[in-house]
């Protein structure tokens, strides 16, 4: 017994360096992947264009609401924080969907990702729409006002004629 124990730790001693098989990769799935991923960033590019023009508008808007006498200093502040709170969520889901992006950030599935995007784009839309009805909203307390007065045309002039407003 003892000479087997000991033949076999002789054996052990010079017995060669074990290797493991040839690495396994799926091309195919590679790609795919690589495929969704560009697909992620072109939609998150889109979704951030789109949201940055919407931002852009409100504050066209808002600057020709400085300008309207039917609004005072305080509604206009309550109207600057509306928007202002309106893009600061906005911001969070663009901040939400950089990090699903940057591949580092998290580790995510393909699925995960696509699933995170999806409800980032949702609620963008969601954001974009709450601003655009808000815009209409102020704009048409704004109409109000001046039809009490009969000084609705300074009101269109100042919004935009029909094929101009968007509201």
């Amino acid at each position: 017994m003892k000479k087997t124990i000991l033949l076999m730790a002789v054996c052990l001693c010079f017995i060669g360096k074990a290797s493991a098989q040839w690495v396994v990769s799926d091309p195919g799935n590679l790609a795919q992947g690589i495929i969704n991923t560009t697909k992620q960033i072109v939609q998150t590019s889109t979704t951030a264009k789109n949201t940055l023009d919407g931002f852009m508008e409100a504050q066209k808007i808002f600057q020709q609401m400085l300008a309207d006498p039917n609004f005072t200093p305080d509604e206009l502040s309550a109207i600057s924080f509306g928007y202002a709170k309106l893009m600061s969520e906005s911001s969070d889901v663009l901040q939400d969907l950089k990090n699903v992006v940057n591949i580092t950030g998290m580790s995510l599935t393909d699925a995960e990702r696509l699933a995170i995007i999806d409800n980032a784009y949702r609620s963008l839309l969601n954001y974009r729409n709450l601003v655009n009805y808000y815009t209409r909203k102020n704009i048409s307390v704004s109409y109000l006002r001046a039809k009490k007065k009969n000084d609705t045309d300074r009101v269109l002039a100042l919004y935009g004629s029909a094929d101009e407003r968007y509201w």
